[in-house]
């Protein structure tokens, strides 16, 4: 009785392991499901997301243009113009914005309860928010992809091979952005304190970074103190790791800094929706 017990454990471990699987993947297909159709029906959110940073392209970098070129510093051979040098930058505000965008849509699913429905799901807690952090970042490739292709058709060319070069690159950085975001919905409780909360992450992160301009010229105008506040911004490793992946090289400082940066804020944001461990528990206390 015994041998058949011993001999029968590691079968019904398979089976277990087998069942957990297909229920994660099943919870992965559903959450991503549900943003994707959200997504769908919200038919102005691809347009803002792609006319935002085509302006930026089209009217701010046609008045800044003619006044400074970019030199050939990594990862670029030769002088470029500055509407090619933006682009991987504007790239990054498309995922900076998405990440934010699905930040608020946990605050929410929260106030309406779908977030409680989700999180009360036979599964860990920190994978069905990684579930949520997966389908978000999909999201955010889709609309970096879409802007990639109304700046080649406004005349910027990224290198043929950079579109899949970048795939890796953009993957991480929307992860990474999409962290921060779950990070901030930890805190933020209210729709209506999420709008101003997003401005003072948004706009420090966007233009103390090299998305607009390299970094070196902080240095040059003697703003050295911002230069260095900039260096440790994980949204300009974002754009530096886009933008060298658009011409086939890796920046190994700036993928050291998003995959790090990355698990940090995802492993803080699942303590603090654990109810056991986290924020939630010392707020209901």
């Amino acid at each position: 009785m015994s041998n058949a017990e011993s001999s029968a454990s590691p079968v019904a471990g398979d089976i277990g392991d087998s069942v957990s699987l297909v229920r994660a993947l099943r919870a992965l297909r559903g959450i991503s499901t549900r943003e994707l159709s959200k997504f769908v029906r919200q038919y102005g959110r691809l347009g803002s997301a792609i006319v935002r940073p085509a302006l930026w392209l089209v009217v701010f970098a046609a008045g800044m243009g003619n006044l400074f070129g970019i030199s050939p510093i990594e990862p670029y051979s030769t002088y470029i113009v500055y509407q090619e040098y933006i682009v991987p930058g504007l790239v990054g505000v498309v995922l900076l914005f998405n990440g934010m965008q699905s930040s608020l849509s946990l605050v929410y699913d929260r106030e309406v309860g779908t977030m409680r429905l989700l999180l009360t799901a036979p599964l860990p807690r920190w994978f069905l928010l990684l579930c949520k952090l997966i389908a978000g970042t999909l999201l955010s490739l889709v609309q970096a992809y879409a802007f990639l292709a109304v700046a080649y058709l406004a005349g910027v060319h990224v290198p043929w091979s950079g579109w899949l070069y970048m795939f890796p690159a953009v993957l991480l950085a929307g992860f990474l952005l999409g962290s921060i975001g779950l990070l901030l919905s930890v805190y933020v409780r209210q729709l209506e304190n999420f709008a101003g909360t997003m401005n003072f992450v948004i706009f420090p992160m966007f233009f103390l970074s090299s998305a607009l301009y390299p970094l070196w010229r902080l240095r040059e105008s003697g703003a050295e103190y911002l230069y260095w506040i900039s260096t440790v911004n994980p949204f300009h490793h974002a754009v530096e790791l886009v933008r060298f992946a658009a011409y086939g090289k890796l920046n190994t400082t700036s993928l050291s800094v998003v995959v790090g940066t990355a698990i940090l804020c995802f492993a803080l944001a699942a303590i603090a929706y654990d109810p056991q461990r986290g924020l939630i528990r010392r707020r209901r206390a």
